[in-house]
């Protein structure tokens, strides 16, 4: 939710997984929690011992389902045409496993130098700092976490499942209403970078 809205695709991939499985997934009450490994919001429905085989279905199915239904975040491509103005690179880390993360970039447009996936919270830092990432921009709490392992500026927004006031009470350093206000951040940051 921070680059492509995901939340159409993943709630007809669980409503399908719910058919095949015979499990009342709850797709609306899901992607309000976006955000988690795939396997932790699995665990809310299911008993351990069927999580794995529902998360190979669950994937088997998103490419078809999911990825076609997803769209750009508003700003999404002005944020990343923002960050290539100025001579930066722009990676994704994202809990979402490579594949289809990959497939929605592509899908979407989004000119992006990497992307790394299957990583939730802190252990995105080691990609960010590997990357040599100086902000990180997120829309969960975990994201946070994942700036400040990877030594970069936590940069939010309230495109998930936090508002603009409760990514700063985490301890955001920058808290957005979304990405459309992103290059102006961006742009007045690199000055005062300059100006030091």
């Amino acid at each position: 939710m921070t680059l492509a809205d995901t939340r159409t695709g993943i709630a007809a991939v669980y409503d399908e997984l719910s058919v095949r499985l015979d499990v009342p997934f709850d797709s609306a009450a899901i992607v309000d929690r976006l955000g988690p490994p795939l396997e932790t919001e699995l665990a809310n429905w299911l008993p351990s011992e069927r999580i794995e085989a529902a998360a190979d279905l669950y994937r088997e199915i998103y490419p078809k389902l999911g990825v076609p239904a997803h769209t750009a975040m508003a700003g999404a491509h002005a944020a990343i045409d923002a960050v290539r103005r100025a001579g930066g690179g722009v990676i994704v880390v994202t809990g979402k496993n490579v594949r289809d993360a990959r497939g929605t970039v592509t899908a979407l447009g989004l000119d992006v130098d990497e992307v790394v996936g299957s990583v939730f919270g802190a252990d995105k830092g080691s990609a960010l700092a590997r990357f040599g990432a100086a902000a990180y921009v997120g829309d969960h709490v975990a994201d946070i976490q994942a700036a400040r392992a990877g030594g970069a500026v936590s940069v939010t927004v309230a495109t998930g499942p936090y508002t603009v006031g409760e990514l700063r009470e985490h301890g955001a350093d920058v808290a957005l209403d979304d990405l459309t206000e992103f290059a102006a951040w961006f742009s007045g940051w690199r000055e005062h970078d300059a100006l030091r």
